[in-house]
């Protein structure tokens, strides 16, 4: 699959003339065999499209051609590259023949680059026989030998590359056509239709030309083997209708129709089964609808049809896989309900986004790792996108199991775990001596382990030691050049390489030493029959397939050790082979399965017959995404499902000791999401009707597309796209961003399906170091408990079946495992809080009895799951137990100074007390979102008066009970001068401080003696710092609201203010006296003696004012 990386680059392209309406866009671009071909209005210019990107020709009309003659409007070019035809706004045709120098361009003054330059010449002019209709034309299609172009009167106009004109034609209609399923034209209309065509599509490979008339309908016409030049050929064997339809492509491979939109969706048709609807892709779900992005422009599919880039007329790129994951875009992401429009307005403070003026051409390079565009009403440069591929393991690619790849045209991309678990993407250039030689990257294959790699490009192979971070390559360049890798596997720690030769046109395996690149350690050389299409392996196995479908299985037998001192010998012998007539697909990877024993596990690995016993099965993924069972013993085929994009075979496969999908026997991922296949339990261990397929919950992300395993985490990988943006760059950096997603609780709960318990219990304890374990757990229970909920919601007016007594549930089962970990309290009460309040009584048959669950909370002193289990308890034991153990809680949570939860507990004490004297019960009335005010802080500030009202003056016990234990905490607090914690207590409670403070006045808030109390507050606060400044200042707030002059006095001198001790001394001249004696005479206060200072100015001052009068 596509990911973009890095920064776009600009091909700038020079100006031309501009003399009509269509001087503001690019015609055509295409690339071919490494070279990019642009026309503009006016002008043509060739580049190349390999490592260097370089103008190599050009050609320039002059103002006089293009008044008589018009602008460029269409443009085709030639599958040799050497013929490019040209139409004119004015119907004519130019016909240019390229040509190539002998010369070398030379990069850097001294490396051949394999650039020529090329010259462009028009070699025939020749007006077309529709100039004088005033008919508006499609774009070209071709082949080698024709040229077809569609009308706006409907008709089709052949030419050939000489500018030789047929007779315009409607294609006739075949009697076997009928409408597709979204309805099209009865078929006595079709001859007569008169729509204009606005677009053509011509598949060579599946011989079918597309047309898109401008009504939205779409004729699919069949073509002769000869191509288009046999007119009368041309059959319409089938209408598709999509009445907003603007542009279309089809995948040749995947043989589906991609069908742009003015909605700004793309819907795409299987051709396959009868050009059925396959799905709709769009940016709605990301909060983009057709008034943001306009209609889609364009529709471009990468080289091997596994993903598409499409282009919109008023704003922005996207890539999209088949399966519907969004795998990149150049459009801002924002929320749904964002108050920014997603319309944006180019300004110069604005990071610029590409595209943001919409796209008018999209192309793809051969190799798929550079995706051109060109933006909506410019024709002065081309944006290229850098793209990575991952390895799919299609054809004949090795797995690549625990280490996710992906690769680009000059480096790879690795996925590695940092110190803290997390996922990064680290780039690794490869060497510059290598690949300014052997440009672009073709193959990259990881060993079992994930510890080595083997990177091809044009020629050669190199290694790449990940441990040590060094790399091996051919010594001898001569050797390197004649090898032309096809494909390549690890077997164990041999490389073998499927190597093309290009002077007898044949095929051959290379086994090459990890330890040696050299023809001197080759090991073995195997001719091959022909060219293969498919290759694996397992153990000692290699499995080759050519085509149609002819299976080859070669079994390697090493004799000595392999190591540098010694000389091993590698036998390979045939062991079967099998030839396969099918209809269907050819395949795209075929993955040995390894055999499993009766009950449907792996032999033990122990077992020397496991090492020696040939696989009998593997597993077969189409062009089409089908996926099959092969039986490799009757060449028996069974079908699993469809739609897929790529699967992971993980039983058997590999050698860690905490392997924790050992039970799975593979993944797959395609348009339902990820699917989860385990071993069947029945005497056939891979019968289909007895696989089971994994729940929706597995599924990434439509922006995360899946990678690979982490086996010994029990992870998948998958990346997704993101954006970082730059002042001093004109585009962003595409950054491809890891992501993890955790299959632990879909094993563990298959393993209990099977009543396979100390498995299940010996992988959770695999598991329970990652940072995972506990969301694993709680996920676990909430799917096996939603599963009940549903069951017995679908058997509510069935009779119920009979059930064995010694026999446990899977909820029992979920239970029992996860009672053996401590997350088991907070996982079964995060639960609860997750379901309806009306199904808690199933899920605490099995997990517990609600009390004793928080008594054991209680005693383990984990109060907030303890407040939890509160409303449980409310609901299923009733009212006055639940607030016996509110109190409690209550107590020990004020003992331990939570007292933000403490300020939740009483706040459901006296909502719960308030129904129960009401006569109603609380278990009716609260719901599970309730519960959160236990975990988490309120949104709101309660007022002090929730404590003042008139609950607290009933004579009921559950009020006097909170009553007294919060003032005899804040008796405790503030005999103990505790002041910080009181005042977090009254913030947390909403304690009323005021009331207290006027009863307690000379008891418990009580001030002895002035000199000590300032000495001992002084050193509670810690004055130093903001918090105790603040803590302080709220003190104050309270004790002036009550007048309490002994506190006044202490708090001011502690704040130094001034202003409050000013005015309560100035009518109280003997405390004045009291307090300046105090400060004087203590050496401990000499701080205060400049707070003293301006007291006594101030107190003069006023003095003297009074005197006067």
């Amino acid at each position: 699959m596509y990911m973009a990386y890095g920064w776009p680059q600009v091909i700038p392209l020079e100006p031309g003339l501009c003399p009509s309406t269509h001087f503001d866009r690019i015609v055509f671009l295409k690339v071919i065999d490494r070279l990019l071909l642009v026309v503009a209005p006016t002008r043509i210019e060739l580049w190349s499209s390999s490592q260097h990107k370089v103008r190599l020709g050009k050609y320039a009309r002059d103002l006089e051609s293009v008044q008589t003659e018009g602008d460029n409007a269409e443009a085709i070019w030639s599958p040799d590259t050497k013929t490019l035809a040209i139409l004119t706004s004015l119907s004519i045709i130019h016909i240019y023949k390229v040509h190539f120098s002998g010369k070398k361009l030379l990069v850097g003054g001294k490396h051949p680059s394999g650039l020529f330059l090329a010259t462009i010449s028009l070699v025939i002019t020749e007006k077309a026989p529709f100039a004088d209709k005033d008919l508006i034309t499609s774009n070209f299609v071709c082949d080698n030998k024709s040229l077809l172009i569609g009308l706006s009167d409907g008709h089709l106009q052949h030419a050939s590359w000489n500018g030789e004109f047929s007779d315009a034609f409607k294609p006739s209609y075949h009697p076997s056509a009928y409408q597709g399923d979204r309805g099209a034209l009865a078929p006595a209309e079709s001859n007569a239709k008169n729509a204009a065509i606005i677009q053509l599509e011509f598949s060579l490979l599946l011989r079918l030309l597309f047309i898109l008339y401008s009504d939205g309908c779409i004729a699919l016409c069949s073509t002769s083997k000869k191509g288009l030049r046999l007119v009368n050929s041309i059959k319409i064997e089938r209408w598709l209708h999509t009445a907003d339809a603007i542009c279309a492509s089809v995948a040749s491979n995947q043989q589906i129709l991609a069908i742009g939109c003015r909605r700004g969706v793309v819907e795409l048709y299987d051709l396959v089964e009868g050009a059925s609807h396959l799905r709709s892709v769009s940016l709605y779900d990301w909060g983009y609808s057709m008034e943001d992005t306009g209609p889609v422009a364009c529709i471009a599919w990468t080289p091997d049809n596994c993903a598409f880039a499409v282009g919109w007329k008023f704003r922005g790129l996207a890539v999209w896989s088949v399966s519907g994951c969004r795998l990149m875009c150049t459009i801002r992401q924002i929320g749904m309900n964002s108050a920014s429009s997603p319309i944006v307005k180019s300004s110069q403070d604005l990071k610029f986004e590409p595209l943001l003026g919409g796209t008018s051409v999209v192309h793809w390079d051969e190799n798929g790792y550079k995706l051109y565009a060109v933006e909506e009403s410019s024709s002065e440069r081309i944006v290229a996108f850098s793209f990575g591929k991952y390895c799919l393991n299609r054809g004949l690619s090795g797995t690549t199991y625990v280490r996710q790849v992906i690769y680009g045209e000059d480096r790879v991309l690795l996925v590695q775990s940092d110190d803290s678990d997390e996922l990064k993407m680290l780039h690794l250039n490869l060497p510059v001596s290598y690949i300014s030689q052997n440009w672009p990257v073709s193959q990259v294959v990881a060993s079992k382990d994930g510890m080595y790699l083997a990177v091809a490009g044009h020629h050669g192979l190199i290694l790449y030691d990940v441990r040590n971070k060094k790399w091996r390559v051919f010594g001898d360049v001569t050797q390197e050049q004649k090898i032309e890798c096809k494909g390549l596997l690890w077997l164990g720690k041999i490389i073998v390489v499927c190597n093309y030769i290009e002077t007898s046109n044949s095929y051959e395996l290379l086994f090459f030493p990890r330890y040696h690149l050299d023809q001197s350690s080759l090991l073995c050389q195997k001719p091959l029959l022909g060219k293969p299409i498919v290759m694996d392996v397992f153990q000692d196995y290699i499995l080759v397939t050519y085509h149609p479908f002819d299976v080859h299985i070669f079994h390697v037998k090493i004799l000595g050790e392999l190591s540098p001192s010694t000389s091993p010998v590698l036998q390979l012998s045939t062991v079967r082979e099998l030839s396969i007539m099918s209809a269907k697909s050819h395949p795209a990877t075929m993955r040995f399965i390894p055999d499993l024993a009766a009950e449907g596990t792996l032999r033990s690995s122990s077992s020397s017959d496991l090492l020696s016993q040939q696989p009998s099965r593997c597993l077969i993924l189409r062009t089409n995404g089908e996926l099959s069972l092969l039986d490799l013993d009757d060449g028996h085929e069974h079908v699993l499902s469809n739609s897929i994009d790529l699967f992971w075979v993980t039983c058997g496969q590999s050698e860690e000791k905490a392997n924790l999908i050992e039970e799975v026997s593979w993944l797959d991922y395609g348009h339902r999401g990820m699917e989860v296949w385990y071993p069947s339990l029945g005497v056939d261990p891979f019968k289909q009707e007895d696989f089971l397929q994994l729940d929706p919950e597995l599924e990434f992300d439509r922006e995360v597309y899946p990678l690979g395993l982490l086996p010994y985490a029990g992870v998948v990988v998958g990346v997704c796209q993101r954006m970082s943006f730059s002042a001093c760059t004109e585009f962003p950096c595409f950054e491809p961003s890891p992501q993890a997603q955790t299959i632990l609780h879909c094993l563990l709960r298959h393993l209990l399906q099977r009543d396979k318990r100390e498995e299940a219990l010996r992988l959770a304890c695999l598991s329970a170091e990652k940072t995972h374990f506990a969301h694993c757990l709680e996920w676990l229970l909430f799917t096996v408990f939603d599963a009940e909920i549903s069951r017995q919601s679908g058997s509510k007016n069935q009779i119920p079946a009979s059930r064995v007594p010694s026999s446990l549930s899977l909820l029992e089962k979920t239970c029992d495992l996860i009672r053996n970990f401590p997350e088991y309290l907070d996982v079964v009460v995060s639960v609860a809080r997750k379901t309806d309040g009306r199904h808690w009584a199933d899920l605490f048959s099995s997990a517990g009895r609600s009390t004793e669950l928080f008594e054991e909370c209680f005693q383990r002193r984990w109060y907030r799951t303890a407040a939890c289990y509160i409303l449980v308890i409310a609901k299923l034991e009733g009212p006055a137990v639940s607030q016996y153990c509110a109190l409690r809680l209550l107590q020990a949570t004020l003992d331990e100074s939570l007292y933000e939860l403490a300020g939740e507990l009483v706040r459901f004490l006296l909502r719960s007390g308030r129904d129960y004297e009401n006569g109603t019960s609380e278990s009716d009335k609260l719901s599970p979102r309730f519960l959160g005010y236990f975990l988490f802080r309120s949104s709101y500030k309660r007022q002090s008066s929730d404590l003042k009202s008139t609950s607290f003056k009933e004579p009921s016990s559950h009020v006097t009970s909170v009553k007294n234990i919060l003032e005899n905490h804040a008796s405790y607090l503030m005999s103990g001068k505790e002041l910080s914690k009181l005042v977090a207590f009254v913030k947390g409670t909403q304690f009323d401080l005021v009331e207290y403070l006027q009863r307690e006045r000379l008891g418990s808030a009580r001030l002895d003696n002035f000199a000590s109390g300032l000495e001992l507050i002084g050193q509670k606060l810690q004055m130093g710092t903001l918090q105790s400044r603040l803590d302080a200042e709220f003190l104050l707030a309270h004790m002036c609201s009550v007048r309490f002059k002994e506190w006044i006095v202490v708090l001011a001198t502690l704040l130094r203010r001034s202003e409050v001790l000013f005015d309560l001394f100035r009518h109280d001249l003997r405390l004045w006296k009291a307090y300046s004696t105090t400060l004087q005479s203590h050496p401990a206060f000499e701080e205060y003696l400049d707070l003293l200072s301006v007291l006594e100015e101030q107190l003069d001052s006023v003095q003297d004012v009074d005197r006067q009068r």
